[in-house]
């Protein structure tokens, strides 16, 4: 069954394939051009589980979603791993939420630390000591040559928990293997129900400084179900804000590739730009990180011509400040002697592990769901998309370079001409028994929100995919081969979310 960004279609509608009908139409279009996009479970009131894969088709900017039932007498099937290696991450966190077993999955651990939402307690017992903080069973390398080095979960500052276990010979990462996952803060069973005001809340720290895309989703996801059309105003005033907050955190990140290439004026100066931009949020939503904005039904706040025109004069001058310092950070040998061939992913790895956002761009994987699921405003006012083909630190922050100046492009081109509509429309009841699909392309990449609706005008599943789910298990593989020394940078130049994915 197929659907459009944004769309929604009846639960009834949704095929349910055998076991091996669903394997092999996932296994036959994701190996013609799909992508898989979403894999995930959901329990049945029978007391099976049903999973459902969300496949997409970048060119024409369709969805399909199908199903499958896995039996409550034998919760397992055949794993898609060993032949899709885009659905490692999707099985292993099946496996981790609802005992539902991968056969055959070459890597079967649990992501996060917590208990399965069906209370299995010895699912892990015939594949590993059940995991626990300092206990989990990292993969080693039994050799008198080489030891390890093991970086958290505490880090300095304000960071989230994560470790990172190196597998090193000398200086040289033989393998990085990343934990996350320890405070488990269960967002998407808070997301069921039909408290939408408090749902609306949660949306916007599934990753706090992605607040605009991810609450952007949510509301997009109540919208196609309660059939609610969003003014024209307040779609524009949604996308400035989505902007901002991608121009706020690229902006941060070629700052913080600079500082970690010891080069500390680019990093001074981007600093400083990142709070200009966080300031214009500021002045939009009464915050620095656009929280209270979006709305199922439009935004909370408006842009008047005078804002409107204040915007364009700062924006006029930050685009002219960033293309100075930008111009300083990339002409410098020093500074591309420590970017250039640095944490490489090339074309054909991007596209095996499903990478999206500026990672996937900068490995010339053409997925920006601005173009390719264009909903919304988006639909009228296109943004080209940045690529780059070396997949290296340097193609990575050379895609934020280039998307800076796009989104200061887009902003002031809609910002002086707002449509003249109010900025919110009703909401209705949601449809019933119903499946619905939002794509956001945040800062990181694709967002994806799935809202299965019940018969009470609820949710009995939510299910959200931050980018970051996709693009950890990239920074592992592009740490293979480099020096430890290099890891900050490469890092920094990922800049992954902990809390995005730890759901």
């Amino acid at each position: 069954m197929n659907l459009f960004n944004g769309g929604n279609i009846l639960l009834a509608d949704i095929p349910v394939l055998t076991m091996e009908e669903f394997r092999q139409e996932v296994l036959y279009y994701c190996h013609s051009g799909a992508r898989l996009q979403n894999l995930f479970a959901s329990p049945e009131n029978s007391g099976k589980v049903r999973l459902y894969a969300i496949l997409g088709f970048d060119e024409e900017a369709q969805i399909r979603v199908q199903s499958t039932l896995v039996s409550s007498d034998n919760l397992q099937y055949q794993s898609l791993t060993p032949v899709l290696l885009a659905a490692q991450n999707f099985e292993r966190e099946i496996a981790e939420q609802w005992a539902v077993v991968p056969l055959g999955h070459p890597w079967l651990k649990p992501l996060r630390y917590h208990s399965n939402y069906r209370g299995v307690e010895d699912l892990w017992a015939d594949i590993m000591t059940r995991p626990i903080p300092g206990a989990y069973p990292f993969y080693g390398v039994d050799s008198d040559e080489v030891h390890q080095v093991a970086v958290g979960p505490v880090h300095a500052g304000i960071i989230e928990p994560g470790h990172f276990r190196f597998q090193c010979h000398g200086e040289e990462i033989l393998h990085l293997e990343i934990q996350l996952g320890y405070q488990h803060r269960g967002i998407e069973p808070m997301l069921t129900g039909n408290d939408l005001k408090r749902s609306v809340l949660l949306s916007e720290s599934i990753a706090g400084d992605t607040s605009i895309g991810h609450s952007t989703a949510f509301c997009e996801v109540v919208e196609s179900l309660t059939g609610c059309v969003v003014p024209p105003r307040a779609q524009v005033i949604r996308a400035v804000a989505l902007e901002l907050e991608r121009l706020a955190n690229h902006v941060g990140d070629l700052g913080a590739m600079g500082m970690d290439a010891g080069f500390l004026p680019s990093s001074s100066y981007f600093g400083r730009m990142r709070g200009d931009y966080l300031n214009l949020l500021l002045a939009l939503t009464g915050n620095r990180f656009g929280k209270g904005l979006c709305r199922p039904g439009g935004v909370l706040f408006d842009l008047d011509q005078t804002m409107s025109d204040d915007f364009c004069n700062k924006l006029v001058i930050y685009k002219k400040e960033f293309e100075d310092v930008s111009e300083l950070l990339f002409s410098r040998p020093s500074v591309l002697a420590r970017f250039e061939n640095i944490g490489v992913i090339s074309p054909m790895i991007a596209k095996q592990l499903g990478l999206v956002g500026p990672v996937a761009r900068a490995s010339q994987q053409e997925r920006d769901v601005r173009i390719e699921y264009s909903s919304g405003i988006w639909q009228f006012n296109h943004v080209p998309i940045s690529l780059s083909a070396t997949g290296d630190v340097y193609a990575r922050a050379l895609v934020r370079r280039q998307e800076v100046l796009r989104s200061l492009d887009f902003l002031l081109k809609i910002l002086p001409t707002l449509p003249k509509s109010s900025i919110s429309s009703p909401v209705g009841t949601i449809k019933p028994n119903a499946f619905a699909v939002s794509l956001v392309e945040g800062w990181r990449g694709e967002i994806m929100h799935v809202g299965i609706s019940n018969d009470q005008g609820g949710f009995s599943r939510y299910k959200v995919k931050d980018p970051s789910f996709h693009n950890w298990f990239g920074l592992s593989v592009a740490m293979r081969g480099q020096q430890i020394s290099d890891f900050p940078l490469c890092n920094k130049s990922f800049n992954l979310s902990y809390c995005g994915h730890d759901l």
